[in-house]
């Protein structure tokens, strides 16, 4: 008799749980139907760009020659210019290492296909292309002064300062006020209270 109760118990709770999930589906499918409605562009998005991530990913560092070469030509660089990164596991496979410049050290007057980046059309990205961007700081041009002349103005500034707060630390600075003057010393002029 208990092993029998067990077991409808056990069987009301697989029930229950199984009723749950279907409902969770069916909210699930209402939602996206409403979403869908209103912007059917969501849909079409999100099926049309299914796969991106995969097209794009480096395949496996190139052991041999014909497969630098293969890697060179699917990034569209010749084999001299092709170099990929080392594989020390950071997971850049066979992507190729492009030299460190920033965006803003490019010809600003070439006809590019992208302007506002200054780039052509199947060009490589850098492997840190945000940190090389046009809105990041960039070495592009030399320096107006060496680095030591940079340093010697900074600390120098900030050695006055702290020079000037040193010695003038005993001066405080305040608004020079008096004591409140009233005519008939002692008199209350005020008194608040109703009559």
């Amino acid at each position: 008799m208990g092993g029998t109760v067990k077991l409808l118990c056990s069987q009301k709770n697989t029930t229950k749980k199984h009723l749950l999930k279907m409902a969770a589906l069916i909210k699930g499918i209402k939602f996206g139907a409403q979403i869908t409605n209103r912007n059917p562009a969501i849909l079409y998005t999100s099926v049309r760009n299914h796969g991106w991530n995969k097209d794009y990913k480096p395949s496996k560092f190139p052991e041999t020659e014909k497969e630098r070469e293969l890697a060179a030509k699917k990034y569209g660089l010749t084999t001299a210019e092709y170099q990929p990164y080392p594989d020390d596991g950071l997971g850049y496979g066979d992507y190729p290492k492009l030299p460190d410049v920033p965006v803003e050290a490019r010809d600003p007057y070439y006809p590019y296909d992208f302007p506002e980046l200054k780039r052509n059309l199947h060009d490589p990205l850098h492997a840190e292309t945000d940190f090389w961007a046009e809105d990041r700081f960039g070495s592009a041009e030399p320096l107006r002064y060496s680095m030591k002349t940079y340093w010697l103005s900074f600390l120098g500034v900030m050695t006055g300062c702290f020079a000037l707060y040193y010695w003038l630390e005993n001066y405080k600075m305040f608004r020079p006020v008096l004591a409140k003057q009233y005519p008939y010393e002692g008199k209350a002029h005020y008194t608040f209270e109703k009559k």
